[in-house]
């Protein structure tokens, strides 16, 4: 079964895939991210050098250190063929759709491939598994966003997942010096279940006028001890991907999921967050 080194594959290189890939860099010989066209590809490869160079500002010789990592990093379109990967991260968008058709390309791909993940934060991984002549060895790897200062990776079980995958998967996990929690198949997962109840209430406040979302960020962070709060991270992980979150969860769990209508609007309206400069906060 696979374990860390060797050639890692992420496929995707946006906000989280380019995170995914920085992070693999510290226990993989090789990680090549795979994206659709040559200008995507190009936005990876420089999301991933910023990463480097936030990393390693603190080091005695930060060029140096950014190159060195930076030179055994390469963007792909298309799956790289060649020799098999010691594993493979889907990092692509959270479309059941697009996941299983990536996954069918790499199971014909890579269909030697001992480790297979995905870091979808909500969708089902028994379902997303359908694509695959192999459901025993694909596992949920979902990662948090900034990847590289995130300590979690929730480990999600699909109904075919085989228990040495989960080995395998926790055994990269603690090579990342991260903590993984393992957790059954279900809508939501643990994490974005319980993460999105929250920001869901928040901005239903918001809507209702019962404080600011700095107010309630704040309240958040000092009454709770939250790191961050719930309408600032909203704002992090993105409004567009906080709404399709919900519409999911509310399909598959009710509608104490549904999206609150202020949501709805500032998603239409282009407002998704620290991505586009503005969300419930303003970014510079």
């Amino acid at each position: 079964m696979s374990t860390p080194g060797g050639h890692a594959v992420v496929i995707g290189g946006g906000t989280m895939g380019a995170g995914i890939a920085q992070v693999l860099l510290a226990v993989a010989d090789r990680v090549t991210v795979v994206e659709s066209g040559t200008a995507a590809a190009e936005a990876a490869l420089r999301r991933v050098a910023d990463g480097l160079a936030r990393q390693h500002k603190r080091t005695d010789d930060p060029d140096a250190a950014v190159a060195a990592a930076f030179s055994r990093v390469d963007v792909e379109i298309g799956l790289p063929a060649g020799a098999t990967p010691a594993l493979v991260v889907e990092a692509v968008p959270e479309s059941a759709d697009l996941k299983r058709d990536v996954l069918g390309r790499v199971a014909a791909t890579y269909p030697d491939v001992e480790l297979l993940g995905s870091n979808t934060s909500s969708l089902s991984i028994t379902e997303l598994a359908t694509a695959l002549p192999f459901p025993e060895r694909f596992v949920g790897m979902h990662f948090f966003n900034p990847v590289p200062v995130s300590e979690l990776v929730e480990l999600v079980v699909g109904e075919a997942t085989a228990d040495s995958t989960v080995a395998a998967a926790q055994g990269w996990v603690d090579a990342l010096a991260k903590q993984a929690i393992v957790v059954r198949d279900s809508p939501g997962f643990a994490t974005s279940r319980l993460g999105l109840a929250l920001g869901l209430e928040a901005i239903r406040m918001v809507e209702a006028g019962v404080a600011s979302a700095d107010d309630i960020d704040t309240g958040m962070v000092l009454g709770y001890k939250h790191p961050v709060g719930p309408l600032r991270l909203t704002d992090l992980v993105g409004l567009d991907v906080r709404l399709g979150i919900a519409e999911h969860l509310a399909a598959t769990l009710g509608p104490r999921f549904e999206p609150p209508e202020l949501l709805r609007r500032m998603v239409a309206d282009g407002k998704l967050g620290k991505k586009t400069g503005e969300g419930f906060h303003r970014w510079d």
